[in-house]
């Protein structure tokens, strides 16, 4: 079991069990105890769907209203005139061929793969690369689009994906301990509506279970649903 450290039990003690506002509840991350970096703040739902159906999966990616904090590094498999605007818009790696090969020959240095729609031939050798880390492009998140150099720039200013893992639970980072609280306040809010639009038809009985915000080494505080 992995050993917490004091600050964490700390905080934990402190961690009221009840559910919060959402605003006290940020007020509550973000007022423990300090580190000497600025954590992320991740938002936490727990959905009644059946993960083992794909009729009930949950996948997309947003544009909060005030980013998540930091930019993420974004290759483009994409050629020609798309290449170009690739990189004008961020694109910190663009190519083809030899950017297929470089990624299957293991270098994953990134955070973001977006991919035109004619590269998937290509680009779709690499599941068994790119599956695993969560950075395989899909039209579903937006990351497969005649679009690139959009895609780019929404990607690399902080775009955020999310998917249902096994458990029906959705992640996300929605900013900074350091955000006003008002930001992340509209953040949260803005994932959390957005996750409410996408129930899938299948889904039955209560949609949205719980709902949980932590920073990166703080406990979770539960938010009471609107």
């Amino acid at each position: 079991m992995r050993s917490r450290s004091n600050r964490y039990k700390k905080d934990a003690e402190k961690a009221n069990k009840e559910e919060l506002p959402l605003a006290e509840a940020v007020e509550k991350v973000q007022g423990w105890s300090s580190t000497k970096f600025d954590q992320s703040v991740e938002c936490v739902i727990l959905l009644g769907i059946d993960p083992r159906q794909a009729d009930q999966a949950i996948r997309g990616a947003i544009s909060l209203p005030h980013g998540i904090g930091k930019s993420l590094r974004v290759i483009a498999f994409c050629e020609g005139e798309d290449a170009e605007a690739a990189k004008e818009a961020g694109a910190s790696e663009v190519g083809s061929d030899e950017l297929v090969k470089k990624v299957s020959d293991g270098w994953l240095d990134f955070d973001v793969a977006i991919a035109h729609p004619r590269m998937m031939g290509k680009v779709g050798k690499l599941g068994r690369v790119l599956g695993p880390q969560g950075k395989m492009p899909s039209p579903k998140s937006g990351t497969v689009t005649a679009d690139i150099a959009k895609a780019v720039k929404d990607y690399a200013a902080g775009k955020v994906e999310f998917r249902n893992d096994s458990g029906g639970n959705v992640h996300a980072i929605v900013g900074k301990v350091s955000f006003e609280k008002e930001k992340l306040v509209d953040n949260i809010t803005a994932f959390i509506d957005n996750i409410k639009r996408m129930r899938p038809p299948a889904a039955k009985g209560t949609y949205i279970k719980k709902i949980c915000i932590s920073a990166t080494m703080s406990p979770s505080v539960q938010v009471v649903q609107a």
